[in-house]
C-alpha cells in the first residue's frame, strides 16, 4: 500500500478551541469532515455514494483554499505573526489537498489490487488529515483574533486623538447607554405580552439600533472605513462656503490656478444646497426671500469677480487692475459671509423656537394618558401629532448640520437627527402596547423609558445649539456633557430606594454662585492642560475627564444639561470621586520619578486630593432624610466638588513644571558617564512604576478593566 498523503506530519498540533466564536466558525467544517469519516462500510458502494463523497471532499478543499488565501493576506499585513500564520496556512492547505486526494474515488469501488490510498482503503489517513485540517484552521482563527484584539487595544491606547472619531464614539456611546434601559423594559414587555405585535416591533427596533452603534464602535477602534462617513460630512453648506472663500482668496496668489467655469460651478453647487432651507415648509416667507436674495447677490458679485479676473489675466497686473480684483474678492467673500449668517440665524432660530414649543412635552403626556386609558383612537391621534413634531425636529437637525462649522458638531447633529427619527416610532409602538394592555405595569414603565429618552435628546439638542452658536461667534464652544456616564433616573436599580427630586427656582438661585465657581475652576483646569506638551499623559486624560464632569455639575445648578434630578447629581459626584482617585494613582506613580523635595510637595497635595475624593464619595452615598435634606446634600456635594477641583487646578501647573524641568535635564546630559548615572538612578523607578501598573515613563498603561471592556465588546459582536 502506498504511503498516506499525511503520513509524515504531526497531525495533532493542538485541537484546543480557545473561544466560542472560533468553535462556532468551525461547526460547518466539522460537519463536512464527519460526513467523510463516518460513511457506511459496505463492500459495494453505489455511484450516488461515491459521487457524494467526491463532491464533499472537493468542496472542503475549495473552501480551505479560499480560507487560506484570506489567512495569507492577513499574514502579509502583520509581520509579527507572519511566520506563525504562514505555517498554519501551509498545514491547512496541505490537509485540504490530502482530503481531496483521499476522496478522489471513481464511479466503481476500487479493486483490491489498486494500490491507491482512498477514504475506503485507509480511514486512518482520513482521520489524520481531518485532525490536521481542524488544528491548522483553528490556529489561523486564533491568530486572526489576536490581530483584531491587538488593533482594538492599540486604538484604545491612542485615546482617540482625532476629534471626528471622538464625536462618533460619543454618539455611539450615547446610543448604547440610552438603549440599555430601553432594551430591558422592551424585552420584559415582549415577554409579558408575547402575542403583541407592537411590543415585538418595539423590542426589535432597540436591538437594531444597538447593533448599529456596536458596528460603529468596532469601525472606530479597528480603524475600519465607514461606508456612511463620507455621506455624513460631504454636503455641509458651512464647509462649502469655507471652501468657496478659500478658492476666491487664492486668486490673490495665482490668477491661473483655476478656470472661471470651475468657480461658478462651485458656487452653483453651494446655492443648490440652500434648497434644504428654501424648500422647507417650516421656513417663513420673509426668511425664504432673504436667502434667495442673498444667493442672487452672491451670484452677481461672483460674476463681477470673474469679469475683473479675466480682465487682469488679459491686460496684465497693473496697479489699478490689481486693486479692482482685490475689491471684487472682498465683495464676494462679504456677500458669502452674509449668506452664511442668514442661514445660521434661520437654523438656530427655528431650533430655539422648537425647543420652547416642545419643552412642555404635551404630545408625550397625552400619549401616556391615552395609553393608560386603553384608548386606541386617542393614541392614534396623538401619534400623528408626535410624528409631525418628530419630522420638524429631524429637519431642524439637518439644517443645524449645514451651519455646524466643525466635523464633530456635524456628527453630533447627525446623531440627534437619527435619534429623533428612531425614538419617535418607538414611543408610538410603546404607547400602542400600553393601550392594548392598559393594566400592564411593565408596558407603562416601558413607555416612560422611551419618553425620558426623547426628553433627554431635546436637552442634548439645547446644548448642541449653544455649541454651534459659540463656534459661529468665534468663541471656543463649551465642552459637551460627560457622555460616557450612565444617567440614573428613576429606573436606576442601584438608587431605587432614594427619591429623585429637582431643584426649584429659589434653590437654583442659591446654587448659582457655587456653580459658577465650579465652572471657573473647570475652565482653569482646561487652560492649564493646554500648556502641556505631552498630550498622551494619563494626568491629562484624567484631568480632562474631571473638568467635563465638573462642568456637567455646573449645568445642573442652572437647571440645564443631562443631569435632571438630585440623584443624577449624586451619581455624577461618585463618578467624579472615582476619576479623582485614578488621578491620585497616576500622581503617585509620577512622584516616583522625582527627587525628595519635589516628591514631598507632590505627595502632600496628592494626599489632600485623596481625602477630598473620599469625602465626596461618602457624602454622595449618605442617605437623604427630611424635606430640606436634598438641597443641603446638593450644597455640600457642590462645595466638595469645588474643593476637589481647586486642588487639581493647583497640581497641574506644578506637575507640568516638573516634567519640563526633568526633560530639559535629560537633554543637557551629554557624557556617557552622566548617561550611565541616569540609567542607574532610574532603574528602581521602572520597577516601582511596573508594580503600580504603569510604564516607566509616566504614561500609565490602560487598566485590565478597560482591556476587558474592549474584548467583551468584540465577543458580544
Amino acid at each position: 500500500m502506498a504511503s498516506s498523503p499525511c503520513s509524515n506530519t504531526n497531525f495533532d498540533s493542538g485541537l484546543e478551541i480557545k473561544t466560542r466564536s472560533v468553535e462556532q466558525t468551525l461547526i460547518p467544517l466539522v460537519t463536512q469532515i464527519t460526513t467523510l469519516i463516518n460513511h457506511k462500510d459496505k463492500p459495494k458502494k453505489s455511484e450516488r455514494t461515491l459521487t457524494a463523497i467526491h463532491r464533499v471532499g472537493q468542496a472542503v478543499n475549495v473552501a480551505v483554499g479560499r480560507f487560506v488565501a484570506v489567512g495569507e493576506a492577513i499574514a502579509s499585513e502583520n509581520q509579527e505573526l507572519k511566520d506563525e500564520m504562514g505555517q498554519a496556512c501551509f498545514e491547512a492547505r496541505r490537509a485540504g489537498d490530502a482530503i481531496a486526494q483521499l476522496t478522489d474515488v471513481g464511479s466503481d469501488t476500487p479493486a483490491p489490487s489498486d494500490d491507491r490510498v482512498t477514504v475506503f482503503s485507509d480511514r486512518t489517513a482520513m482521520v489524520k488529515a481531518a485532525r490536521m485540517l481542524l488544528s491548522s484552521v483553528t490556529k489561523v482563527l486564533v491568530l486572526a483574533d489576536r490581530i483584531v484584539i491587538k488593533q482594538i487595544i492599540t486604538s484604545r491606547n491612542k485615546d482617540l486623538k482625532d476629534e471626528k472619531k471622538k464625536a462618533r464614539m460619543a454618539a455611539a456611546r450615547a446610543v448604547l447607554e440610552k438603549c440599555t434601559m430601553m432594551l430591558l423594559t422592551a424585552s420584559k414587555t415582549c415577554l409579558r405580552h408575547p402575542d403583541c405585535e407592537s411590543a415585538r416591533i418595539n423590542k426589535d427596533a432597540v436591538f437594531h439600533r444597538m447593533r448599529c452603534a456596536l458596528e460603529q464602535v468596532i469601525e472606530i477602534v479597528t480603524e475600519a472605513r465607514s461606508s456612511g462617513e463620507n455621506k455624513i460630512l460631504s454636503a455641509s453648506i458651512c464647509n462649502g462656503i469655507r471652501d468657496f472663500k478659500y478658492t476666491v482668496e487664492s486668486l490673490r496668489e495665482d490668477l491661473f490656478s483655476l478656470t472661471p467655469q470651475s468657480l461658478t460651478g462651485q458656487l452653483e453647487a453651494l446655492v443648490e444646497r440652500t434648497e434644504d432651507f428654501t424648500d422647507s415648509a417650516y421656513t417663513g416667507h420673509e426668511q425664504r426671500q432673504r436667502i434667495l436674495s442673498l444667493c442672487q447677490l452672491t451670484r452677481q458679485d461672483t460674476q463681477q469677480l470673474v469679469h475683473t479676473w479675466v480682465g487682469v489675466q488679459q491686460s496684465g497686473s497693473s496697479k489699478e487692475a490689481t486693486e479692482n480684483l482685490e475689491v471684487a474678492i472682498l465683495k464676494t467673500c462679504h456677500s458669502m459671509g452674509d449668506l452664511r449668517r442668514e442661514l445660521h440665524n434661520v437654523a438656530v432660530g427655528r431650533a430655539s423656537d422648537l425647543l420652547k414649543v416642545h419643552g412642555e412635552q404635551l404630545p408625550l403626556r397625552a400619549l401616556k394618558a391615552a395609553g393608560a386609558e386603553g384608548n386606541l383612537e386617542a393614541v392614534a391621534d396623538y401619534s400623528r401629532k408626535l410624528t409631525e413634531q418628530k419630522e420638524q425636529l429631524v429637519e431642524t437637525c439637518r439644517l443645524l448640520c449645514h451651519v455646524s462649522c466643525t466635523e464633530p458638531l456635524e456628527i453630533t447633529c447627525i446623531h440627534a437627527e437619527e435619534t429623533f427619527h428612531v425614538i419617535g416610532p418607538q414611543i408610538i409602538s410603546a404607547a400602542q402596547t400600553l393601550a392594548l394592555h392598559p393594566s400592564s405595569k411593565i408596558a407603562r414603565e416601558n413607555l416612560d423609558v422611551f419618553c425620558e429618552a426623547w426628553e433627554s435628546q431635546l436637552c442634548d439638542m439645547g446644548l448642541l445649539l449653544k455649541e454651534i452658536n459659540d463656534v459661529f461667534e468665534g468663541r471656543r464652544g463649551d465642552r459637551k456633557p460627560y457622555l460616557s456616564l450612565p444617567r440614573p433616573g428613576k429606573h436606576s436599580a442601584s438608587l431605587k430606594s432614594a427619591k429623585a427630586v429637582k431643584l426649584d427656582a429659589e434653590e437654583q438661585t442659591s446654587m448659582a454662585k457655587l456653580g459658577l465657581e465650579l465652572r471657573l475652576l473647570s475652565s482653569d483646569v482646561d487652560a492649564e492642560l493646554e500648556k502641556w506638551d505631552e498630550e498622551e499623559h494619563d494626568i491629562i486624560r484624567q484631568s480632562q475627564s474631571l473638568a467635563s464632569i465638573a462642568y456637567s455639575m455646573y449645568l445642573f445648578t442652572r437647571g440645564e444639561g443631562v443631569l435632571k434630578t438630585t440623584l443624577d447629581l449624586f451619581h455624577q459626584a461618585e463618578v467624579l470621586s472615582e476619576e479623582g482617585l485614578q488621578l491620585c494613582s497616576s500622581l503617585q506613580t509620577f512622584s516616583t520619578r522625582l527627587v525628595d523635595e519635589e516628591k514631598a510637595v507632590v505627595l502632600t497635595e496628592n494626599e489632600k486630593l485623596v481625602a477630598l475624593c473620599q469625602q465626596l464619595q461618602m457624602g454622595a452615598k449618605t442617605p437623604v432624610q427630611g424635606k430640606t435634606a436634598p438641597f443641603q446634600k446638593v450644597d455640600s456635594t457642590i462645595q466638595a466638588s469645588r474643593s476637589l477641583m481647586t486642588v487639581v487646578a493647583s497640581l497641574l501647573p506644578l506637575c507640568n513644571k516638573l516634567i519640563k524641568k526633568h526633560k530639559s535635564e535629560r537633554t543637557s546630559l551629554s557624557s556617557p558617564q552622566d548617561w550611565r548615572e541616569t540609567q542607574h538612578t532610574s532603574a528602581p523607578v521602572k520597577k516601582d512604576a511596573a508594580l503600580n501598573g504603569n510604564n516607566s515613563n509616566g504614561f500609565g498603561v490602560k487598566s485590565l478593566d478597560e482591556h476587558m471592556a474592549s474584548l467583551n465588546l468584540l465577543e458580544s459582536k
